[in-house]
């Protein structure tokens, strides 16, 4: 499910509705020569494939979907939060998802994130 038959680039999948973060996301992943794909909203998650899925885990409902697009795509997650909401933070990481970073981190840290999945 990482990359398809005939497109050699992995894909970022992006579960996010702020349209900062996800320009951001879609500039970094041009930089690192990956496919990025915008969801806004967590009900299309199970018909997508990718190779990670980065999740914006402030929205309604984007736990559960993550969770469970993990457990059926067997790829990570990683999903950015306010540092301050500790409920949510707590939520997602009992939900099994594999990282949770600080909104702030989360925009440090992209392009090292998104350049490791492109050289995979």
């Amino acid at each position: 499910m990482t990359r398809g038959a005939t497109d050699s680039k992995p894909v970022v999948l992006a579960l996010v509705r702020d349209l900062i973060f996800a320009s951001k996301i879609s500039a970094s992943a041009r930089a690192a020569g990956i496919e990025a794909r915008i969801v806004r909203d967590p009900a299309q998650l199970p018909s997508l494939s990718g190779s990670l899925l980065l999740a914006d885990l402030n929205q309604p409902g984007v736990i559960a979907a993550a969770a469970e697009w993990k457990r059926v795509s067997g790829m990570p997650v990683i999903g950015f939060v306010s540092h301050v909401d500790a409920t949510t933070i707590a939520t997602a990481r009992e939900a099994g998802l594999d990282r949770i970073v600080a909104r702030n981190g989360f925009v440090e840290q992209l392009p090292r994130i998104l350049s490791e999945l492109g050289r995979q």
